[in-house]
């Protein structure tokens, strides 16, 4: 088999990464991907998570209209890029600042082509991190562009930080139509890009002053220029006629996620299913919801009515009930050809040497497994990690060309009784708590 075809131009490395273990997955023929049997892993820190902290320029804290300030710290990594560390919000009329998450990363960037000859590991086999681009101010509006010390090399200035609207916040009338609540939503935006080959990724994180966090990755850039044969039905024509055939592939996304909540370790994981029953007689369709704690080691699939959470070990809301928030996967496209990309969501005890979801580098012991799937073992979950899943199946079009329209792929995290009413209830609203009093 002729591989020139599918060689990537890669993204300089540092001359002393160049001959390590991290280039050996550069170009993965298909059942190149093995992971060996059970192993030890290295320990997990334990503990409460350390109070929020960092030097200044590796800080982030914005507030938004409406009153709510996200802050956080962040640092960079040679393989996942953008990490974000102790991430928290302060609602208004919060007396301190809630954390939510302890870490978070893009842990891989899974390419397969359709045609079964060429597979990458964006991250951990393609140094994504060292494609850290510049970026202009017109990428920035009304933001910041900080620079960034990527590892073994120089300083790129960036990093952006700025806030954009997201529409509707919220809406409502009164009875009787004489007022209106509304509210604009703002988003504390944060984002880098970084080229790997031809293509250009989007690393974007979305603050909103609901206490949403919405994470997304857009592939952006050019389509290979030397795939261009796949006129078998695993490929679409692009260009005059039907000559140029560009091979289909698809970008399976992963994000590794460390919660938390209110600075503990000893987060939980809810599973909530709800199952339809048909109406009887004259009746209404019923429907219930149970729900299932997550104890173990799980590999979990989306399905209608189903979602799950992480609730805070400690911190409850003013109204008593436990701090919590939702996953909220996007669209996603799940590929079943590799062990670890056939679920969408992978919740794991907390290890320090596992960092990424497939051709994962860190050192985990002898013959230990380099995938997520192998490390779902049915260990107990006192420290859990949320590994997402966000797969995208690209099927080239005219359009791609040139360039490339941004292709988004992505989830969010929905606060579910992080506050005991909407962080931006107005004031004359704010007695409007559970059930109306009687006569009102």
């Amino acid at each position: 088999m002729d591989k020139s075809r599918f060689t990537r131009v890669p993204v300089p490395f540092p001359a002393a990464r160049k001959a390590g273990p991290v280039l050996a997955a550069v170009v993965l023929a298909a059942g190149a991907l093995t992971s060996a049997g059970p192993a030890a892993r290295a320990a997990a820190p334990r503990g409460p998570v350390p109070p929020p902290g960092c030097s200044a320029p590796q800080r982030i804290t914005e507030r938004l209209a409406g009153g709510t300030t996200w802050n956080m710290c962040w640092h960079y990594d040679s393989s996942a890029g953008l990490v974000l560390d102790r991430v928290g919000y302060r609602p208004k009329g919060e007396p301190r600042p809630l954390q939510v998450l302890t870490s978070a990363k893009l842990a891989q960037v899974h390419v397969p082509y359709d045609d079964g000859k060429a597979e990458f590991d964006d991250l951990t086999g393609f140094g994504f991190g060292y494609g850290l681009q510049e970026l202009k101010p017109a990428e920035c509006p009304g933001g910041t562009i900080r620079s960034v010390k990527v590892p073994d090399s120089g300083y790129v200035k960036g990093l952006c930080t700025t806030t954009r609207s997201r529409g509707h916040a919220y809406r409502m009338a009164s009875d009787d139509g004489t007022k209106v609540w509304q509210e604009e939503g703002r988003d504390l935006l944060v984002y880098t890009v970084n080229k790997v080959s031809w293509y250009e990724y989007i690393t974007e994180w979305r603050f909103s002053s609901d206490g949403t966090i919405s994470a997304n990755i857009g592939a952006t850039g050019s389509l290979s220029p030397v795939d261009y044969d796949a006129g078998d039905g695993r490929g679409w024509p692009i260009g005059k006629g039907a000559e140029d055939y560009a091979t289909s592939h698809s970008h399976n996304v992963f994000w590794r996620l460390n919660f938390g909540l209110d600075g503990g370790a000893r987060d939980r994981v809810e599973q909530y299913d709800s199952v339809v029953t048909p109406p009887n007689g004259n009746g209404s369709p019923t429907t219930k919801t149970t729900r299932t704690p997550v104890t173990k080691e799980l590999a979990g699939d989306a399905k209608s009515m189903r979602w799950w959470r992480v609730v805070s070990a400690t911190g409850r809301n003013a109204d008593g009930h436990p701090r919590s928030y939702e996953i909220v996967p996007g669209p996603s496209a799940k590929h079943p050809g590799r062990p670890f990309t056939q679920h969408d969501v992978y919740f794991t005890q907390n290890r320090a040497c596992e960092q990424f979801a497939s051709n994962n580098t860190l050192d985990c012991g002898p013959n230990a497994p380099t995938s997520v799937d192998k490390w779902v073992n049915g260990e107990d979950l006192r420290n859990p990690v949320v590994w997402v899943n966000i797969g995208f199946h690209h099927i080239a079009r005219d359009e791609d060309q040139q360039p490339m329209p941004v292709h988004w792929q992505g989830f969010r995290l929905a606060p579910r009784d992080v506050t005991a009413m909407n962080p931006l209830t107005p004031a004359d609203l704010a007695t409007e708590n559970g059930a109306p009093s009687s006569g009102s």
